[in-house]
């Protein structure tokens, strides 16, 4: 684990022993619950409407909801999440992805709540998720997906964190950096199967991580490039290799209107 990984961690599990002093972790699980059977908020489908996409002959676009980094700072000052939903429905994503950590992302369940409730498109949320307590509020705030990194996460973890995930309808991405990390994440059931093309401690990125990863995915698994796509030749190599799942923030975020940068990019 990268030492700003580890760093994260730590704040992480603080974090969540604060929030299980205002909200106990059975309180958590009943609103969960309660929220899988609400309309308005029950899963709307994750990794369906990638496949339903892709089908259709387009992308699978993960369109990336994000503030800002610990590598990079600030990448959007002008940060308004409902119109940034609406501008990628409108133009062609597939799914949300909304960061909520708060400390070195300066995100909030508050975006994903606001991104989800101005668009029909299902949300994953991208977060640092080690304990079930996440999985349940994630739920409860009306996520459709969660992010299962396995630098940060020991195997059997990652397979009691998918369990709980599963139970409540939600469907899950776990993402890899090497091939070690990708022979855990194939004893996981989710086909969802996230490369990050990002070096964990240079931070360096080079989408060559995927393409070289490539043959040791069996068939069944949807690969979802990660980090690194900004020119349509990047988005062109992937589609030559049959990677159409694409999940991406920081190209979108840094222009005027992410939509329009989103459709620029796949059409």
């Amino acid at each position: 684990m990268s030492d700003i990984l580890k760093k994260i961690i730590s704040t992480k599990r603080l974090e969540i022993e604060a929030a299980k002093k205002f909200t106990s972790l059975s309180s958590q699980r009943t609103l969960a619950e309660e929220h899988r059977n609400n309309a308005s908020l029950k899963p709307r489908g994750f990794a369906r409407r990638i496949e339903e996409v892709i089908a259709e002959g387009h992308a699978g676009v993960i369109a990336e909801i994000k503030k800002a980094s610990p590598s990079k700072g600030v990448i959007r000052a002008d940060f308004n999440p409902t119109e940034i939903a609406q501008s990628y429905e409108n133009h062609g994503a597939a799914c949300l992805s909304v960061l909520t950590d708060v400390n070195y992302f300066q995100g909030s369940i508050a975006y994903l709540q606001a991104a989800r409730s101005a668009c029909n498109l299902p949300v994953l949320r991208k977060d640092f998720t080690i304990e079930p307590y996440q999985i349940y509020e994630a739920r409860a705030i009306g996520a459709d997906a969660i992010l299962l990194i396995v630098a940060a996460l020991e195997l059997n973890q990652m397979k009691d964190l998918e369990s709980c995930a599963l139970e409540l309808g939600l469907d899950v991405l776990v993402e890899v950096h090497n091939a070690i990390e990708l022979e855990m994440a194939l004893d996981l059931k989710t086909p969802l199967l996230g490369i990050n093309n990002r070096n964990l401690k240079t931070f360096e990125v080079s989408i060559e991580t995927t393409l070289n990863l490539l043959p040791l995915i069996p068939l069944g698994k949807r690969i979802v490039t990660e980090s690194g796509i900004f020119h349509r030749n990047d988005v062109k190599q992937m589609r030559e290799h049959n990677v159409s799942a694409f999940l991406i923030g920081e190209a979108f975020m840094r222009e005027t209107d992410p939509g329009i940068a989103l459709s620029q990019l796949f059409n």
